[in-house]
Parts: structure tokens; C-alpha cells; sequence
């Protein structure tokens, strides 16, 4: 086995592995059914945007290629997007849960007495029991990042 004549950079490209290079589509199937042999596999013609076979039939009973699944990258702005669309949704609900909910209830809290329509009554307690959460998850966090620094503290003792 050869070495290579350089060093192995992981975000250096094949050249083999780009579409254009002849040995990219060597021996694999056309939508015709033909090995290709990387002239003729289902690329574009020099000067068009058509397939080099798109004038070529299809086989009875062939069933045309599906181009190959994209790969997705997930960005901050794409998560952001989601997270602000998702959120306007549950503000949309929500926004119809309080409309259909203005029937007025006696409220009593800890000595204090009052009347309040049930969806603002129920959208409390529900922004309540969020704080709570918010509150015991921030503790834990807090917890596990101090017992984090601890072991890197310990560990740079030991060296």
C-alpha cells in the first residue's frame, strides 16, 4: 500500500467525489438502466441544463430516478425561525383559549379574594407553574456546572 504524497486534511474534497469527474459516476446505473461510464451517466449536456439521456425513452416498466435526498444543515437562524413560528402558534391558541374562557370566577389566594375571567385565571397558574420549572431547572444547572469546576479544579491539583 502507497502512502499519499501530502498529509491527510479531513476538509480537503475528492476529486473522484464530485460530480464532475469521471470516475464520480463509474458504473453506476443511469436512469435508463445503463452502467454509466461518466460521459454519458445522466449529466447535464456542455451548454444546457438537460440531462445528456432526457431525449432517451425509458424502458416499459422503468421507473424514473428520484435525485438523491439533500442534505439539510440546521443554522442558528433556521432554529431561531422554528422556535419563533412554533411560538406564534401557541400564542394563536392561546390568544383563542382566553377569548372562549371570559366567564368571570372567584379567585382565592392566600387571604386574597377576587374575580377574574378563567383564561386569565388558568394562563396565571400556567405561567406560575413555568417559573417553578424555570426556577428548579436553573438550580440544577447551577448544581451540575459547580461539581463540573470542581472536577477540572481537581483535576489540574493532580497534575
Amino acid at each position: 500500500m502507497t502512502q499519499p504524497s501530502h498529509d491527510y486534511d479531513p476538509n480537503e474534497t475528492d476529486p473522484a467525489s464530485t460530480p464532475d469527474h469521471p470516475a464520480a459516476t463509474e458504473g453506476v446505473p443511469t436512469p435508463t438502466g445503463q452502467a454509466g461510464s461518466g460521459a454519458l451517466s445522466g449529466r447535464a449536456r456542455p451548454g444546457t441544463d438537460a440531462p445528456a439521456n432526457q431525449d432517451r425513452p425509458s424502458p416499459p416498466g422503468a421507473t424514473p430516478a428520484t435525485p438523491a435526498p439533500e442534505e439539510r444543515h440546521v443554522t442558528r437562524a433556521g432554529m431561531v425561525w422554528a422556535a419563533v413560528a412554533t411560538a406564534l402558534a401557541v400564542m394563536v391558541l392561546l390568544i383563542a383559549f382566553i377569548l372562549q374562557n371570559q366567564d368571570y370566577v372567584q379567585v382565592r389566594f392566600f387571604g386574597l379574594e377576587g374575580a377574574v375571567s378563567l383564561g386569565i385565571a388558568l394562563f396565571i397558574a400556567a405561567v406560575g407553574g413555568g417559573i417553578l420549572v424555570a426556577v428548579a431547572g436553573a438550580a440544577r444547572i447551577i448544581q451540575l456546572r459547580a461539581a463540573a469546576h470542581r472536577r477540572r479544579v481537581l483535576a489540574q491539583r493532580v497534575r
